[in-house]
């Protein structure tokens, strides 16, 4: 192990904790590496993966974290990949192949990779040593980022026959640490943390109204010339707004985030890794596995979504020890903002018993007891009115409860383009092989270039089965024969228990999802305590992952300079009760009623009133409607409460 650090790595000893989880794996044992950002998590598998025989599968939750960690592992000689959305077929293929013969030691994917079909197919084809999840707390319903599709980790595991399990995370809570353990049966023993508490992080809480927020950055930032610096910010426009801000006040500056076109993105991050560039205004895209030690300041110019965010966040500066500055220009005024995004992703009651409707309609048992529910996410998310991550979780909630269980995904349409000459493909095979490819190019129906197979004639006239067939496609790929092409993936899950009450299960369901919202609503209040705590921020903010080892006074963080935070409320707005519902929102209620038939719900309007996105909008083009966003400044309960009470007394 020692030889390996130094050899490959170029490190003469282990960072506190790494030598006990790498120890665990190497000895057979699923373990957990909870860590401080920045604290060489990525590391424990990087390392174990070059003792162990076969392949070890890393699922990360994003494409810019699995580039920056695949730079590294190439600079050091080790044979790695990944296969994600912004690969060619081609380039997944060669990767496939590299897999199968055993050429890899590290191949990366998303999630969501895991429910293709032909994905599924291949992995099952290779053996494999680990299952690393990184960013682990997306498991647990009680972590800050629950994602839904995590949570069929452990089947995968078992699917696959992957003997253990390595999980990194650097925010999870005590709650969620037991939660991540029970699903993955990690023994207490094989969970490895090293605290929260980073000595040289400054945590620095400023209270600054909203408008005064970019002259104190001006200010601010003006005394750290030439020192790399992250601002993070909520949203997009604001991203553009500050950066341009910046630049035209001396300080050269970019935006970064989701909305501009990758290459821009990539380009940009280039740019600030080498040190040409030394400031950026982000959203959260930017950050996640980023590698760079000389970060000295991070400055949240909006609120974080939460404490664990807060904490990933500032995780980025000082990774090379030295001192560094964590800055929150602190306020309440986008509060609504982020309270608004928790209240867009809990699904109306009618949307719930819109999908259990469907599930019952689709899915009527058979003679066996029990029917098949095919379902598109995309077509099932406009029909409910639900946004498709909560969609997700609704899903997961029936699963749970033994109501459907998930049988397999597939594409709806595949497609293909010769490459060769029909004949000269045909000419390859013999015997049974070749009637089964005869039958593949004759029932696959051709549109000038293109041939789009037909599963359920093949099925009828040459009994041959779904997966033998794209297999063989995968086959035809991989020999530079064809070109492939699969789309609109199609989720199957079987019925269990069709005995429900759709009213009262939807009731229960709707229930949930309002627990998770004042959840989420909580975590926003939790950070807002801890900014204007008069405790020592450092002590607090340890506290809170359960780490009892910090100092009780760190002496650099604002509290211990004597500075506590009063934060400044927003403007004042006028009340409601001035507003006209009617004047306000008329032209969507009618737009509403010419669709759907009938007026609005009150969650409806408010949602339109508050700016705030779903599915129906898009179709609606809300966004063009006089009203769209109008009381997007207010608390979004009070703007509920106010809607609710206007319909109930006729508007």
């Amino acid at each position: 192990m020692y030889s390996t650090l130094d050899r490959v790595f170029g490190y003469q000893q282990f960072r506190p904790g790494q030598e006990a989880a790498i120890s665990a794996v190497l000895a057979g044992r699923s373990a957990a590496a909870i860590f401080p950002t920045g604290s060489g998590k990525s590391l424990c598998y990087q390392l174990a993966a070059l003792h162990l025989p076969h392949l070890t599968l890393v699922v990360s939750p994003l494409l810019a974290l699995m580039q920056d960690q695949l730079a590294f592992l190439h600079k050091r000689g080790i044979s790695a990949a990944s296969i994600d959305s912004a690969q060619s077929r081609e380039q997944a293929s060669i990767t496939m192949a590299k897999a199968k013969s055993g050429e890899l030691k590290i191949l990366m994917i998303s999630v969501e990779r895991l429910k293709n079909e032909r994905f599924r197919n291949f992995i099952g084809q290779v053996p494999i040593s680990l299952l690393v999840v990184d960013e682990a707390h997306c498991i647990s319903e009680w972590g800050h980022n629950f994602r839904p599709d995590y949570l069929k980790l452990p089947d995968y595991q078992r699917q696959f026959g992957i003997p253990q399990v390595l999980l990194l995370t650097a925010t999870a809570t005590p709650p969620v640490i037991a939660d991540m353990q029970s699903k993955f049966a990690i023994a207490a023993a094989d969970v490895v943390t090293t605290g929260f508490y980073r000595a040289n992080l400054n945590l620095l809480v400023e209270p600054v109204g909203g408008r005064d927020k970019q002259r104190r950055l001006v200010e601010w930032l003006s005394t750290k010339a030439g020192q790399p610096s992250i601002v993070y910010v909520t949203q997009q426009k604001t991203a553009e707004q500050v950066a341009e801000h910046l630049s035209q006040h001396a300080i050269p500056a970019n935006a970064y985030h989701a909305g501009m076109a990758h290459e821009q993105r990539e380009a940009i991050q280039r740019q600030f890794m080498g040190g040409q560039l030394n400031c950026i205004v982000a959203t959260i895209a930017f950050g996640m596995g980023i590698d760079k030690s000389d970060i000295r300041n991070v400055v949240h110019f909006d609120l974080p979504k939460s404490v664990e965010n807060y904490s990933q966040e500032i995780g980025r500066a000082g990774r090379d020890g030295q001192p560094s500055d964590c800055l929150v220009l602190a306020n309440r005024d986008s509060l609504n903002v982020l309270e608004n995004f928790v209240y867009g992703d809990t699904p109306e009651q009618g949307g719930i018993r819109c999908v259990l409707g469907e599930l019952l309609a689709a899915a009527a048992p058979d003679q066996h007891g029990g029917g098949e529910w095919e379902l598109m996410l995309n077509a099932l998310s406009e029909q409910s009115n639900i946004r498709q991550l909560p969609l997700k979780t609704l899903l997961v909630q029936l699963e749970l409860r033994g109501i459907i269980a998930p049988r397999y995904a597939y594409f709806a349409e595949y497609r293909f383009k010769y490459l060769c000459e029909p004949e000269a493909l045909l000419a390859r095979f013999e015997g049974e092989r070749r009637q089964f490819v005869e039958a593949v190019v004759s029932t696959s129906s051709r549109a000038r270039t293109w041939c789009t197979v037909d599963f359920d004639t093949l099925y009828q006239q040459h009994q041959a089965e779904r997966g033998r067939v794209v297999k063989a496609l995968d086959y035809f790929q991989e020999q530079g024969w064809i070109e492939l092409e699969s789309k609109q993936m199609t989720e199957v899950y079987a019925l269990l228990d069709g005995g429900f009450d759709p009213e009262l299960l939807s009731a229960e369901l709707h229930g949930y999802f309002k627990q998770q919202e004042c959840s989420e609503i909580a975590r926003i209040h939790a950070m807002l305590e801890l900014f204007a705590s008069r405790q020592c921020l450092s002590q607090r903010l340890a506290a809170y992952f359960g780490d009892e080892q910090a100092p009780q006074r760190c002496g650099h963080c604002s509290v211990c300079h004597g500075q506590v935070a009063h934060l400044p409320s927003p403007a004042p707005l006028p009340a409601l009760a001035e507003q006209d519902l009617h004047v306000l929102c008329g032209s969507f209620i009618e737009r509403h009623a010419e669709l759907k038939g009938r007026a609005p719900s009150a969650e409806c309007l408010t949602r339109f009133l508050c700016g705030i996105s779903v599915p129906l909008f898009t179709k609606l083009k809300a966004r063009n409607i006089k009203g769209f966003a109008a009381l997007d400044l207010y608390p979004y309960a009070d703007v509920r409460q106010w809607c609710t009470a206007r319909l109930q007394g006729g508007l």
